[in-house]
């Protein structure tokens, strides 16, 4: 799997260096002293080549100069996933049907800078985690757990049985995201970008969330959408905090 850009990867050398097995830097590239630096202190080798020879590699692809060839992404068994997300008090993204590598990478972004999320795609009729994802997602997906699932709706029910509660987000008639208290621990269901989520799956939901907008014909796209509900989820878990200062607090 290829892997562009500059905060990808310095941001890979950071977090999760193991998964490099060699970088490539383009002939006056910005930069190439601390990625040097960084990956001798791993044993990763550096190459440095021609900028035709960076659009062979990476196949026309704009770059910025630096290319990485690592490890494809890492999904965890989902049983795994679910266990952590109750012991570190992590809410479970659950995406149903995104086909936009573009949107993915956009969530798995947003989501790390948040911090305290997880990432559960279904199998089949999804996008996965690609390397157009990564390049969106600029070093998040070093910081998100992931898993995938046969069958969305029954980990949607073991996160129940596990204690979850589980909200999903609609377009209209949803209860108002900034009008509610939202119960933890929490999962939320994302729908596909044309669909919304599907009937299967909101027989497992135990609330319907909208976010208010002033112009009742527009919509945020599913990125932005989920960044907002996820903005909201994180405001109120901190707000828990400060109204519980004697439970244990954790960042990431």
């Amino acid at each position: 799997m290829k892997l562009s850009g500059r905060n990808s990867i310095m941001e890979r050398l950071r977090s999760n260096p193991r998964s490099i097995r060699k970088i490539y830097v383009e002939h006056g590239f910005k930069g190439t002293l601390s990625v040097h630096a960084k990956a001798r202190q791993h044993g990763i080798s550096v190459f440095s080549i021609s900028s035709s020879q960076m659009m062979k590699i990476g196949r026309d692809k704009n770059t910025q100069g630096i290319l990485a060839d690592v490890d494809e992404v890492e999904y965890l068994p989902y049983e795994d996933v679910l266990e952590a997300a109750l012991k570190k008090k992590r809410s479970l993204i659950f995406l149903d049907g995104l086909n936009d590598p573009q949107n993915l990478g956009a969530i798995i972004r947003s989501l790390a800078c948040l911090g305290k999320f997880s990432v559960v795609l279904p199998t089949h009729d999804s996008v996965s985690v690609t390397e157009s994802v990564l390049r969106v997602a600029s070093g998040g997906e070093n910081y998100v757990p992931f898993a995938k699932v046969p069958n969305l709706a029954n980990a949607i029910q073991k996160a129940k049985e596990s204690g979850f509660h589980i909200a999903g987000a609609v377009v209209k008639g949803g209860q108002c995201l900034t009008e509610i208290a939202l119960p933890h621990p929490l999962g939320l269901v994302i729908g596909s970008e044309q669909k919304g989520i599907r009937d299967i799956i909101k027989k497992h939901l135990d609330l319907e969330l909208s976010i208010p907008m002033a112009c009742d014909t527009l919509s945020f796209n599913v990125a932005q959408a989920t960044t907002i509900l996820c903005y909201e989820i994180t405001k109120q878990k901190r707000n828990y905090r400060k109204e519980n200062p004697h439970e244990p607090s954790e960042c990431h």
